[in-house]
């Protein structure tokens, strides 16, 4: 049976005073776990600047450990807003996210 990838899961309301210790537990996900891959589950997250700061902020914590990020979840609007900005260039998708997942599982829970 294969293990399930990582996921950091967001909630919104999303702050900006949320994002470092959002960027910290990023941080921490990537130091504790083996793998290549964090899906990011922004399943009811606004799409406002925050949100884009916020996937931003993980996305460099994850290249400075080596992660690819993928985002899952995210509305509509907060899709074209990703794709706005060109971070829809740089997240792996769910699909390749899945493809490319090697074996540590962990769930992270939690309102940011």
């Amino acid at each position: 049976m294969a293990a399930e990838p990582p996921v950091l899961e967001i909630r919104g309301p999303l702050r900006r005073e949320d994002l470092p210790g959002l960027y910290d537990r990023a941080c921490a996900e990537f130091g504790r776990l083996r793998g290549c891959v964090l899906t990011v589950d922004v399943t009811g997250v606004a799409a406002n600047a925050v949100a884009v700061d916020a996937l931003a902020r993980l996305l460099l914590a994850g290249r400075r450990h080596g992660w690819r990020i993928a985002v899952r979840g995210a509305d509509r609007a907060l899709s074209e807003l990703i794709a706005l900005i060109g971070l829809n260039e740089v997240f792996l998708s769910p699909a390749e996210a899945e493809a490319r997942t090697a074996g540590t599982a962990s769930r992270s829970r939690g309102r940011t």
